[in-house]
């Protein structure tokens, strides 16, 4: 019997004594109008963003069939024209100094993507800043892109595509799609993203999208303040023709990692999101729009959406997700800077390898005859492994390093009893310090689940045009 329908044995005014949190970090005095009357707030929306004539944007097909993704990601350099505060790189954002800050030259760009093509396969890049629509060589990018077969979607607050003829400008350069980062509703999402009228520029946007026929899906944080407004946004994305929504939990990665930056007034519990979250996923569900989310505990979904939760072991069988593989590399400061040359291909292998072996590999590489033989037998040998290796096995295990090693995931003691708790990460290190674990529900089946694939083989998801080409190939 699956016992996690029920809500938490303990209130959420209770889980924040224990934890320290003061009820008015939870049930603030000043929400803003849009934050308390969220319906209201999307009216408004509605009138911006809904076109008055609409062209075609195709049905995708769907399919349940999971496989490893071919997505990969890069990042042109954190020079952006907002100031999200949950942003993974505000740091770098704000200290042009810092030597991820400026944007990276079109060639080095190129050498990058030409290396995820030819190298590690990848069919689809995911294109980021900063803000990307304002590095002046974006279009030239997307062409290049797009013509060597790596499909490209511009991760996008979607200012700068309040423009009509600029989006237009996208479609003959090849763009696939766009990912709109709607971080919230009116006001919400103007505080969120530090800029008074960032909401009516992105609801513009999305017009010029629908009615230029460009595909385009959300993603949203879910930061404390956007909470009540979760329901509303699915509404958005029904409405307007958003084809997936993301919800993305508010988790300290790379500069957010910094202490006094979160806390009970801007990180929600999971107790207070899951009624908004679920009611959301509802809408979407209901109205066939893919939903997916994202470093949550499994038991915070209801049943009927825990086929749309994604933790590390799952985002590898999401197409619109990065490939581990490729994602180690790009992820690495030489692939994120403007001065530099690119570094060799990194394996999955070799990523793990270093971060559980870091401090032995530290010592002996201070030694130069040492250290040089010990780098190309590893490289040797990881690339060995990885040829070798059976790939979901392979995906599983650098999934469980980014989890365990890289973010201190921990379980709570409902976990131990859990039945999925092998596919669950659960409680990210940071808000187990700040809240605690004692939020989870242990979901009980007649077996212990092990396939990381065991809810999201439930899922329809779209197959994009170029996935299918390569479907009938195969």
């Amino acid at each position: 019997m699956d016992q996690s329908q029920a809500l938490p044995k303990k209130s959420k005014r209770d889980l924040m004594s224990k934890r320290g949190v003061t009820a008015d970090e939870s049930y603030r005095a000043d929400m803003s109008e849009d934050e308390k009357n969220p319906q209201k707030a999307l009216q408004h929306a509605l009138k911006l963003a809904v076109a008055d004539s609409k062209s075609t944007i195709p049905t995708l097909p769907r399919t349940r069939e999971r496989s490893i993704t071919k997505r990969a990601v890069l990042w042109l350099g954190q020079t952006c024209n907002l100031r999200c505060y949950f942003c993974y790189f505000l740091d770098r954002i704000e200290i042009k100094s810092h030597p991820e800050h400026p944007f990276m030259s079109l060639d080095k760009a190129k050498e990058i993507c030409r290396t995820l093509r030819e190298h590690y396969g990848n069919d689809s890049i995911d294109i980021q800043g900063g803000e990307p629509t304002i590095w002046p060589d974006i279009l030239k990018l997307v062409s290049y892109c797009h013509e060597i077969g790596l499909e490209p979607t511009l991760i996008t607050n979607a200012l700068v595509l309040e423009d009509r003829d600029r989006c237009k400008q996208y479609i003959d350069a090849g763009i696939n799609d766009f990912l709109v980062s709607v971080h919230g509703i009116g006001e919400v999402h103007d505080r969120v993203v530090q800029m008074p009228g960032a909401h009516v520029k992105q609801m513009n946007a999305l017009k010029n999208m629908r009615e230029l026929g460009i595909p385009f899906r959300f993603n949203c944080v879910m930061s404390k303040p956007v909470v009540n407004q979760l329901p509303q946004i699915s509404e958005l994305a029904v409405a307007t023709g958003a084809r997936v929504v993301n919800f993305l939990a508010f988790n300290p990665f790379e500069d957010q990692a910094k202490g006094g930056r979160r806390s009970g007034s801007n990180v929600p519990m999971y107790s207070e999101l899951r009624p908004k979250l679920n009611e959301a996923l509802d809408i979407l569900d209901d109205n066939g729009v893919e939903a997916n989310v994202r470093y949550l505990p499994i038991c915070m979904a209801n049943p009927r959406h825990r086929k749309s939760m994604y933790n590390f072991q799952q985002l590898s069988y999401d197409h619109h997700e990065w490939d581990y593989a490729s994602w180690s590399w790009t992820g690495m400061q030489q692939q994120r800077m403007k001065s530099g040359d690119v570094t060799n291909p990194a394996t999955l292998t070799s990523q793990s390898l270093i971060w559980k072996l870091r401090k032995p590999i530290s010592m002996i590489m201070r030694i130069p005859i040492l250290g040089r033989g010990l780098h190309a037998l590893h490289n040797q040998y990881a690339r060995f492994v990885d040829k070798h290796s059976d790939q979901e096995a392979l995906y599983r295990s650098n999934a469980k390093v980014r989890s365990e090693l890289h973010c201190g995931y921990r379980y709570g003691d409902e976990c131990q009893k859990c039945s999925v708790k092998e596919i669950c990460d659960g409680f990210h290190g940071d808000y187990a310090d700040l809240f605690g674990t004692d939020e989870a529900e242990a979901i009980v089946l007649p077996q212990q689940v092990k396939d990381p694939k065991y809810y999201i083989s439930q899922q329809d998801k779209d197959i994009e045009p170029f996935e299918e080409l390569e479907r009938k190939q195969a």
